[in-house]
């Protein structure tokens, strides 16, 4: 192992760091702090509420149904597997039906990049981040100004998504304005892939378009087969709330499982408008919703991968404006999370988004909380980093900032193992006469590894960070935007 370097001595002066130093320390940190285990989780329900909210979830497809809107679809639950349609037009499922089919949906789904390496794996305990899709504007990194998204914003983001270190997948963070709409879902994944090796999260608005997306991924993982073995996207799709399953969902999801495309189910359900306002509430109604899908998707292909999570938007209701730096967005994700671990269904959550417009001090507050908290959710899959303007608006400074939060967060939500080793009670017998913790090996061997190291944040003295200019965080992770891109 490297030995700890000798602390400088103090001089008259000290020398500015240069380009190359940079460059080459950055590329340090980024070998020496990888992700660690998750092993502190926080919870938002007990045992028995998660029982409550299951058995809530059940009443509601029991007794008051789903409106599905694919006739094919439709016959064949009332058919073959029980359901009932009732004279309101909802379609209600048995509980041991929806039960039978949470039984089959696989406890794990896994994604690689173009290599063949895998990057997503949600057995496992090192979570997994993800940016966010489909923001009507982009902050413009160089002006400041908000402008909609064109397909080279897509291309700049999936290179970005391939420089930081701690993002697991591409995403598009915005669609592009500049792009008939038949055409821009199919060049964005494009656009992803040809800047990108990770996988993506990818998004289809019929299912016409998402078989010309199919298509392509196949083309790219070398066949249909090799997609399924190793796939490389995750395709985003959900009813719409409350309790409406449209005719191109069904068939979307239809199509992902026969060919076995992993994909999130999911709603957008917003508490007080389209669900009830308690968060409990929302998370029942938007759970339910998303488990009709899954019992169509596991109907078609018992087996097929998917996963679910909360996309319960809260409102700010004195404007109707969405809040996604609200506590109340992390309580609903949280409690999904919660949920969908307890009967078995990999989920994710969304984190490191704000409300502000701008990058500025109220992004970066309400990022490294939600990014904290999600770090601590016990879900192996994170999504929605570089939102800004609740939603709609993408930023790569955004993305940035998050991917240096990733760091922080996992290092928090490692925990403090405790044992033998990290006790250490012999290092204090052998090091404390002499106050030799400094040089012992104890020391040498795991100085890399017990603390994490920022690449953005500051930690320097205040006099050389005045004298190497006195660089704020926004113009270091412009500066870090700038060597990715140019």
């Amino acid at each position: 192992m490297a030995e700890l370097a000798q602390k400088p001595r103090r001089s008259g002066g000290r020398r500015k760091s240069s380009r190359s130093d940079k460059v080459n320390r950055k590329a340090q940190i980024a070998d020496i702090s990888p992700l660690k285990d998750q092993a502190l989780q926080l919870r938002v329900a007990d045992v028995g509420q998660l029982a409550q909210i299951h058995e809530a979830v059940l009443k509601i497809l029991s007794q008051i149904g789903v409106i599905v809107e694919h006739d094919g679809v439709r016959a064949m639950l009332i058919a073959d597997h029980g359901c009932t349609l009732g004279d309101d037009g909802y379609l209600r499922m048995p509980s041991d039906l929806v039960e039978r089919a949470l039984e089959t949906v696989p406890r794990e789904i896994k994604l690689y990049d173009l290599n063949g390496k895998l990057r997503v794996d949600t057995s496992s305990r090192i979570t997994s981040y993800c940016p966010g899709h489909n923001c009507v504007r982009i902050l413009d990194r160089t002006t400041g100004e908000l402008r909609p998204c064109t397909l080279n914003d897509i291309r700049e983001t999936a290179k970005v998504c391939e420089a930081l270190p701690n993002l697991s997948m591409s995403c598009s963070l915005g669609y592009p304005s500049d792009i008939s709409a038949e055409d821009e879902a199919v060049e964005t994944v494009k656009a992803l892939f040809a800047h990108c090796s990770k996988p993506a999260a990818v998004l289809a608005h019929d299912e016409h378009i998402q078989s010309r997306i199919l298509a392509h991924l196949a083309d790219l993982a070398g066949g249909y087969n090799n997609l399924a073995d190793k796939p490389i996207a995750l395709e985003l799709m959900g009813p719409i709330s409350p309790l409406r399953l449209p005719e191109d969902f069904c068939d979307r999801v239809i199509n992902a499982a026969r060919h076995h495309l992993p994909i999130v189910c999911y709603p957008a359900t917003f508490p007080g408008m389209s669900s009830p306002i308690s968060v409990a509430g929302a998370i029942a109604q938007s759970s339910a919703e998303a488990i009709a899908g899954i019992v169509i998707h596991q109907l078609t292909e018992p087996g097929a991968p998917i996963m679910s999570g909360s996309a319960v938007l809260p409102m700010d209701m004195r404007q109707a404006d969405l809040a996604y730096g609200s506590p109340e967005y992390m309580l609903n994700g949280l409690g999904a999370a919660d949920y969908f671990k307890s009967i078995g269904v990999p989920s994710w959550i969304g984190s490191g988004c704000s409300d502000s417009h701008a990058f500025d001090a109220q992004a970066a507050a309400e990022a490294g909380a939600n990014m904290a908290i999600a770090g601590l959710a016990g879900t192996p899959f994170v999504h929605n980093l570089g939102f800004l303007s609740g939603g709609r608006t993408g930023s790569l400074e955004m993305l940035a900032l998050c991917d240096e939060l990733v760091g922080w967060t996992n290092q928090m939500a490692a925990g403090c193992p405790v044992n033998a080793d990290t006790i250490a009670f012999d290092v204090v017998q052998r090091a404390a006469p002499d106050n030799s913790f400094l040089t012992d090996q104890h020391t040498q061997d795991r100085f890399l590894s017990e603390n994490w190291y920022p690449a953005l944040f500051e930690r320097s003295d205040a006099d050389a960070w005045i004298e190497n200019g006195s660089v704020d965080l926004k113009a270091r992770i412009g500066a870090k935007l700038s060597d990715i891109l140019t």
